[in-house]
C-alpha cells in the first residue's frame, strides 16, 4: 500500500516536507479528510514556505464546505508565492480563489 510505503520513508526522513505532503494526499484519496487536514496543518506549521501545500489544503477545505477557511488558505498561499516569486503556484491559487468566490 502506497500510504504505508510513504510512512516508512517518512520514518527515515521525518523532516521531508514532500513526504508529509504526499501522505496528506494519500489520506485524501482514502477519504480520511481529518487525517489529511492534520497532516496539512503540520506541514503549514513546520514549513509554511512549501507552496504546493496551499492549493491542496484549500481545495480540501472547499470540499468539506469550509469556504471561509479555504479562502483564507488561498490568501496565505498567495502571499507566500508572491514572496518567493513562484508565479506558477501564484496563478493557480489566484484562479482557484476567484472560482470559489464566484461559485
Amino acid at each position: 500500500m502506497r500510504l504505508e510505503q510513504l510512512k516508512s520513508l517518512l520514518e527515515e526522513d521525518p523532516s521531508s516536507s514532500f513526504l508529509h505532503f504526499a501522505i496528506a494526499k494519500e489520506y485524501e484519496k482514502l477519504d480520511l479528510n481529518e487525517d489529511a487536514i492534520k497532516k496539512y496543518q503540520y506541514l503549514l506549521d513546520t514549513d509554511p514556505n512549501y507552496t504546493g501545500l496551499y492549493y491542496h489544503y484549500a481545495k480540501l477545505l472547499e470540499e468539506i464546505e469550509e469556504t471561509q477557511a479555504a479562502l483564507d488558505m488561498y490568501d496565505r498561499g498567495i502571499l507566500i508565492c508572491k514572496s518567493q516569486s513562484d508565479q506558477h503556484s501564484l496563478s493557480e491559487l489566484q484562479n482557484a480563489k476567484m472560482n470559489l468566490e464566484i461559485s
